[in-house]
């Protein structure tokens, strides 16, 4: 099962410190466990706030990391070259301890497009081929149909898309083995909902 699923920047932005991270959407799964029943809403929100934070901070220094190891030039795309930064992004994956808001240890698919990251945290006995390939085509589509590489963009002002792309690729964290008719389908309608 996917535990969570992160849009946060790898680059500097100017509010922020060269070392920061931010998250733009966050969406987790799941029941609440037993131990967040008994903290207070805000306690819970802080706790979560907290460790979705330093998992970006892990993912941006992987991404970093990657770029500086590749040698390759950081060139910026713009609309209509999504599929292009797509095929150049970096990718990995990365093993996180245990932390408060999830139950067990959880591994991170990560994959760096420009300026943004996209990761997805699932559970360790997850099919991870089936995670990265959930990954890239949930990425292609908020790339393609919500113009995230664009200038101006704003994916804060786009999280009831990406809701409505997350319930259709995976709902309830569910991870979705899909053939090429079914694909096809769910591009048709996730187009048509993204194009109103």
């Amino acid at each position: 099962m996917v535990v969570c699923f992160l849009i946060h920047t790898v680059c500097p932005v100017s509010a922020l410190s060269a070392g920061e991270s931010r998250i733009l959407y966050s969406r987790l799964f799941g029941p609440e466990e037993d131990t967040q029943l008994q903290r207070s809403a805000e306690q819970q929100r802080l706790t979560q706030k907290e460790t979705l934070g330093l998992i970006a901070r892990q993912v941006r220094s992987a991404v970093s990391a990657s770029r500086e190891a590749s040698g390759r030039v950081f060139v910026e795309a713009g609309l209509g070259e999504e599929a292009m930064a797509l095929n150049d992004a970096e990718y990995g994956v990365l093993s996180l301890a245990h932390r408060d808001p999830f139950a067990d240890r959880c591994v991170a698919l990560w994959l760096g497009v420009q300026a943004l990251a996209f990761t997805l945290v699932c559970q360790p006995h997850e099919n991870l081929l089936l995670a990265e390939g959930s990954l890239r085509n949930l990425t292609r589509h908020c790339l393609e149909e919500l113009r995230l590489l664009g200038p101006g963009s704003e994916v804060l002002l786009k999280s009831d898309r990406v809701d409505a792309m997350l319930q259709r690729l995976l709902p309830h964290g569910q991870l979705l083995f899909l053939n090429h008719r079914f694909a096809y389908a769910l591009d048709k309608e996730l187009s048509s909902y993204t194009g109103k």
